[in-house]
């Protein structure tokens, strides 16, 4: 038997600076900090629209040397955005804060992808209708990404709320919206 989860609920990091990364993540994601816990140095954060308790926790650690790329443990984490508009003011957003290292579109989904102040990797990430997922469906290349284009073509479209109902099979496909 397996685990029947649903999905990932949040992340935790260990970071050097506990205040620089709660900056950072406010300023990226606008995050808001739910909770403290001083004896562990740690805070739990929330995105704006998120129902959970806490997305993010931080544990400050101090300083320390970074992890070379490519080493064993996390590789990224990755936040979806409900629209292509979305994805492209994160593009923005990310880039003013000297944080891009760049960006993809991988057929069923659409990314740019940046680095904490800790070099934790990130991806923002727009996920295209499942009805429109075809080839992709069972594919995941990684091709340039025309943010332009894709926002010509996807402007409007939201897809953060295509879940799987929770009565249906697990491989079942879903009916888009």
């Amino acid at each position: 038997m397996t685990v029947n989860a649903v999905r990932l609920n949040h992340a935790v990091l260990f970071v050097a600076d506990l205040e620089r990364s709660i900056t950072f993540y406010q300023q990226a994601f606008d995050m808001r900090i739910v909770a403290r816990e001083p004896r562990a140095d740690a805070a739990f954060l929330r995105l704006p629209r998120s129902g959970n308790h806490h997305d993010l926790g931080l544990f400050g650690v101090g300083a320390q040397p970074a992890r070379p790329r490519g080493s064993l443990g996390l590789y990224h984490l990755a936040w979806q955005v409900d629209t292509i508009e979305e994805l492209e003011q994160a593009r923005l957003t990310l880039a003013d804060l000297d944080a891009l290292t760049g960006e993809s579109s991988h057929g069923a989904t659409k990314s740019v992808y940046a680095h904490d102040p800790d070099g934790n990797e990130f991806e923002v990430m727009w996920m295209l209708p499942k009805a429109s997922w075809g080839d992709y469906a069972d594919a995941a290349p990684i091709e340039r990404l025309d943010l332009p284009g894709e926002v010509r073509r996807w402007a409007g479209v939201h897809t953060a709320a295509e879940l799987v109902p929770l009565n249906a099979p697990v491989d079942a496909p879903v009916e888009a919206s």
